[in-house]
């Protein structure tokens, strides 16, 4: 047996959900670039679970059933407001809160088709409101009840802020919705499809998938940016604080990407919302910085920005805490996550790799007494 270090280059299934070929990422044949530019969240979440794109009924039936279930148990927020805020990590709250919220729902164990898509709607639904609640209990405010006839990237901002997003706002969180919707056989979704392959339900799915997202090798990223473009503080200081991490051999998050070889396709949408944004609210510098930094690292090491490095500056202009950015993350791939699994249930087979063996040869057992 030859064994591959972190499974790269292995083709470990089939899938008819998203593709990475030449660089060029698309959406059950759909390029990301007419994705972002073009469709809705909404438009996105329908096409990963259906393979089309869905049609003016459709799409409103949809988005019916997703406002309709936005709504958390009162349990979830108790639960949450249990936590020691000022240590809690988001991701571990948020993952928690996904397990917990299999307890409320009566069809979490039942297996047909039409009940994981209902559980589907619901997570879909739910992990924009869990993740919203925790930001505001942890500020010492009260959650915000979604408004029913707004969009899924509207209704985030508008429950996150407390008040109406200005359209620039919508705009910036729908395309990092879409954006972030569906990458492939990435880690986070590859766990979700394990464990889901044993038939294990929904619930779990999601949160093995989260507790895979929460390492700072998976999700995290624009996070680490953020933190870095902190530090740094000005423009000035840009260059000589990339320089002194190349010379200690330091790694700069959010440059370059392990199966993109040209650059990041996704990069470029939220690079040019980070400028609009960065502008409306005079914090250019953050633009600014970002894009000396890239420039610079794509001279020196041939790495252009990936998706993270600039939804670093967008998240930040709309008054994210930077510690939800992931969680936000995995708002977005919730609608990757449940394709994958809905897909790994249809044609099932349990996933059993097997290790290569490097210790050592058969041994003689030698009794405790002569030892």
């Amino acid at each position: 047996m030859t064994a591959t270090k972190g499974l790269e280059g292995i083709v470990a299934t089939e899938s008819s959900i998203s593709s990475i070929i030449n660089d060029k990422l698309t959406y059950c044949g759909y390029s990301i670039d007419d994705l972002a530019a073009k469709s809705s969240f909404e438009e996105v979440i329908y096409l990963l679970w259906n393979r089309e794109l869905p049609d003016e009924k459709q799409l409103a039936e949809l988005k019916a059933s997703i406002s309709e279930e936005m709504e958390i148990p009162d349990a979830i927020l108790t639960h949450l407001r249990s936590y020691d805020l000022s240590t809690v990590h988001p991701m571990a709250a948020l993952r928690t809160a996904i397990s917990l919220l299999g307890l409320y729902d009566e069809e979490a164990d039942v297996m047909d088709k039409d009940a994981n898509l209902r559980k589907a709607i619901r997570l879909q639904a739910k992990v924009s409101t869990i993740v919203t609640a925790f930001s505001r209990i942890r500020q010492g405010k009260d959650p915000v009840a979604p408004k029913k006839d707004a969009s899924y990237a509207e209704n985030f901002v508008y429950m996150l802020k407390g008040e109406e997003p200005e359209n620039l706002e919508v705009e910036a969180m729908n395309k990092a919705l879409v954006l972030h919707a569906d990458h492939e056989l990435n880690a986070s979704t590859f766990t979700a499809r394990v464990c889901v392959g044993t038939l294990s339900d929904i619930y779990s799915g999601i949160t093995a998938a989260i507790g895979a997202l929460k390492g700072p090798l998976h999700g995290g990223a624009n996070e680490a940016v953020m933190k870095m473009l902190t530090e740094i503080g000005d423009e000035e200081n840009a260059i000589p604080y990339i320089k002194e991490k190349f010379a200690n051999k330091e790694k700069v998050m959010g440059m370059g990407h392990r199966v993109y070889r040209t650059g990041d396709p996704r990069a470029k949408f939220l690079k040019e919302m980070s400028r609009k944004l960065t502008k409306q609210h005079n914090e250019e510098k953050w633009y600014n910085m970002s894009v000396k930094i890239e420039d610079f690292i794509k001279e020196e090491k041939g790495l252009p920005a990936n998706v993270d490095f600039y939804s670093a500056t967008v998240y930040h202009s709309l008054g994210i805490d930077h510690d939800l950015f992931t969680p936000i993350f995995a708002m977005s791939r919730m609608s990757g996550w449940l394709a994958h699994i809905l897909e790994q249930y249809d044609n099932n087979r349990l996933i059993r790799p097997r290790a290569k063996y490097v210790g050592y040869d058969l041994r003689e057992f030698v009794p405790l007494s002569e030892r």
